[in-house]
């Protein structure tokens, strides 16, 4: 029996393939970047051609690269940036424009015309209502590119986020799936219910043909195409990559929570069969669907999380490598009153402020890189705070521990500071690769690699642990100042 699972892990910047064993060891990994597209400020795009080709050929490297035949693989499992918007068409496959990425702002001020709607459209999708959400870059899409709402009214076209778009390809078109964890990220979707809303179909213009089918996140969902890969592959796990990393941290029951580190930071906690509706301006999203069981989680979203390192290395050039900026930021014993609030792509989670813009406060003649670098990693942890807090507020859970993955989890200072600033343990998992490794848990699961979710909590294992130290009540009590910094940014 075939006992390896691939993994597709289709990031904002990069295409990554990870073959998994049934140990949720890595057997081979292949990676490649791809072009990011800045039309004008505020704008992002990327060539959904461009997705598809790197995905594909990092898969092929990586089977490659493992020795095994395809045979040898039991099921993929796809893992993908979320909200990003492809549309293209149904009879070749063709893109009718660049994808519109999660980042993108432009429909910012059509956003604001929402504001009316937006204690029904909560209710129904669990969002907050913000040009992040993929709805509303469809109907721009429909609006802006010639011809496009005509030919969607008449069927001509197709809608995907980054996991229908590689299911599509996968599968030569023969099917147009996405998950619930990507449907639930749309603004299109009606959680309790688990269905595309015919409400916010009508609210946004967007016509119910665009839409793929919507399938569970674990199981036999489709085969790919045998002349892709030289058989026919089960795709038997699907989830957005927040999700993903959720599943892959082992945080299966109500109460547990993880934190990704990077380009953005996404903090997600399992809240169970029923959903949370935030008081606090946080989402309530599918964590997953298994067997026919829905569970729920709250998300908070930081647009900007170790991207604010790579600022300060390209922009401000203070350092020439993001891995510089601990030890630049240990050089001092505090921010020296500087705080660092990275809005570049406006507030997320619990403030939603999309015309926020960046703010270094506190600056004085003493204050020197040191302080700019250690102002910006206790900004990430103080944004953490702010969602956990809010979290918290809306879940009544106390929060045992924090557990964490992502590249920006590699600065053992950031991860300290975290601890103190949270007061709770920090905990790093001992797989730094907990997307993928979730989507192959995913799939695992579908295909019958793994019995049973305790299985995989089993194979879980920390590496590094971060308790609140001695400097936990000084950071604490940088707080109030941190809310001053975020209320000057809202202004």
């Amino acid at each position: 029996m075939p006992r390896a699972i691939l993994a597709l892990d289709q990031g904002t910047t990069s295409s990554r393939a990870i073959l998994f064993d049934e140990e949720g060891g890595i057997i081979s990994v292949a990676q490649r970047e791809f072009e990011q597209i800045f039309p004008s400020p505020g704008l992002v795009e990327h060539d959904p051609n461009e997705i598809w080709e790197s995905q594909k050929d990092v898969a092929l490297e990586a089977i490659k690269g493992s020795g095994l035949s395809p045979s040898e693989i039991a099921g993929i499992g796809i893992t993908n940036q979320r909200e990003t918007v492809v549309v293209w068409e149904r009879k070749t496959g063709k893109p009718i424009g660049n994808a519109i990425v999660w980042q993108d702002r432009r429909t910012a001020d059509f956003c604001k015309g929402l504001e009316g709607e937006t204690e029904e459209i909560q209710t129904i999708t669990g969002l907050v209502v913000d040009a992040y959400f993929s709805g509303t870059k469809i109907r721009w899409m429909l609006d802006h590119i010639e011809g496009a709402r005509e030919r969607a009214e008449a069927g001509e076209l197709a809608f995907g986020t980054i996991d229908s778009w590689l299911i599509w390809n996968l599968t030569g078109g023969k099917s147009h799936l996405t998950d619930v964890t990507n449907a639930s990220r749309t603004m299109l979707f009606d959680i309790g219910n688990v269905a595309w809303s015919e409400e916010m179909l009508d609210l946004l213009q967007i016509p119910h043909s665009l839409l793929p089918d919507v399938c569970e996140s674990s199981g036999k969902l489709a085969l790919t195409d045998p002349d892709l890969f030289g058989a026919a592959i089960p795709i038997s796990g699907v989830a957005g990559d927040q999700h993903a990393a959720l599943f892959g941290q082992a945080c299966h029951q109500a109460g547990m929570a993880k934190n990704t580190y990077g380009t953005g930071c996404f903090m997600l906690m399992n809240t169970g069969i029923e959903p949370v509706r935030s008081k606090n301006r946080l989402l309530t999203t599918i964590a997953w669907q298994i067997d026919g069981k829905t569970e729920y989680a709250l998300e908070g979203s930081i647009f900007i999380g170790g991207a604010v390192v790579q600022w300060l290395r390209d922009q401000l050039g203070i350092i020439s490598s993001a891995s510089e900026v601990e030890e630049l930021a240990r050089k001092v014993d505090d921010n020296g009153g500087i705080y660092f609030v990275s809005a570049f792509a406006g507030l997320g989670a619990p403030h939603w402020n999309g015309f926020s813009h960046g703010t270094i406060t506190g600056l004085t003649r003493g204050a020197n890189k040191c302080h700019i670098a250690r102002a910006a990693l206790e900004g990430i942890a103080f944004q953490t705070h702010d969602v956990l807090h809010a979290m918290q507020d809306d879940s009544g859970i106390k929060l045992a521990e924090l557990r964490v993955d992502g590249g920006a989890t590699q600065n053992e200072l950031l991860m300290q500071i975290q601890a103190d600033v949270l007061g709770v343990p920090v905990v790093r998992s001992r797989v730094p690769e907990t997307t993928a490794l979730g989507a192959a848990y995913l799939a695992g699961l579908g295909v019958g690699i793994w019995k049973d979710r305790s299985e995989i909590a089993a194979q879980w294992g920390e590496n590094g642990r971060f308790e609140p130290g001695p400097d936990q009540e000084r950071m604490q009590a940088h707080i109030s100042d941190w809310n001053k910094a975020i209320e000057r940014t809202l202004l």
